[in-house]
């Protein structure tokens, strides 16, 4: 009876945690693959 009343997990804040550090990990590695790829090359120094 008290199991029905007084829920032990919050699924709804679990899930929007999960989804949440899902995105900011996506986006650190979007940010880091980013930076990696558009490192400067070669005929850019020259140009200042």
């Amino acid at each position: 009876m008290i199991n029905s009343i007084i829920p032990l997990v919050n699924w709804g804040m679990g899930t929007a945690l999960i989804i949440f550090f899902a995105v900011l990990c996506i986006v650190l590695s979007a940010i880091v693959i980013n930076f990696v790829m558009g490192g400067k090359k070669k005929n850019d120094e020259g140009s200042n």
